[in-house]
């Protein structure tokens, strides 16, 4: 099987979709959900971690040196919005060799695959590439990171990470328990329709 079709296959028809940009509803719930995963994670590694948001900060210079790593967190997530998307579009490319599309609305950053339809798989692989590649790197830095404020700055980045793939993990729902294995998927970015044989 291919990892992705030119045209829609004859029999097939629109059984879902999932719009982050239109469906102000959707992207509401969604964003809703990103925000509790980001605060359940904040909190259960806060505990788990047993911060302490004030060990490292004694005198005036190393509240400096603080102020300082936070304009980089900043930068660095920033960063990591840049790279998540890349990822998606670094998976796409390698499985398709089509023409990528990258943005970025009020309510969702994106990369997609607009004038293809793809297989069940090509999609699994290129929504899970984010998730998997950044929790790889994430979790090791919240080991190793100290149980202060710049652990708990890694932990909220970790947060960010694991909230802001939302989107991903539901579509990949879908995908895995909610629809046929030879469904199609249409993925203009922030808009997937699903296609299903009638």
């Amino acid at each position: 099987m291919p990892n992705y079709y030119h045209e829609l296959p004859e029999g097939y028809k629109v059984a879902k979709v999932v719009d982050a940009k239109e469906d102000k509803k959707f992207a509401f719930w969604m964003n809703f959900w990103a925000a509790i995963i980001m605060i359940v994670t904040i909190v259960s590694l806060f505990f788990i971690k047993k911060i302490d948001l004030f060990a490292s900060i004694e005198s005036e210079e190393e509240l400096i040196k603080l102020l300082i790593f936070l304009l980089g967190y900043l930068v660095i997530y920033i960063i990591y919005i840049i790279g998540h998307e890349l990822v998606h579009g670094i998976a796409y490319k390698a499985l398709t060799k089509q023409k990528l599309t990258f943005g970025l609305t009020a309510t969702v950053a994106f990369c997609g695959v607009p004038n293809i339809y793809t297989t069940r798989k090509t999609s699994l692989i290129a929504l899970l590439s984010p998730f998997i590649t950044f929790t790889l790197i994430f979790i090791p830095l919240l080991i190793l990171m100290p149980a202060n404020i710049y652990g708990f700055l890694v932990i909220i980045l970790f947060a960010g990470h694991f909230g802001g793939c939302s989107g991903d993990l539901y579509c990949t729902y879908l995908l895995l328990f909610k629809l046929p294995k030879n469904t199609l998927i249409n993925d203009t970015g922030p808009k997937q329709t699903f296609y299903v044989v009638e």
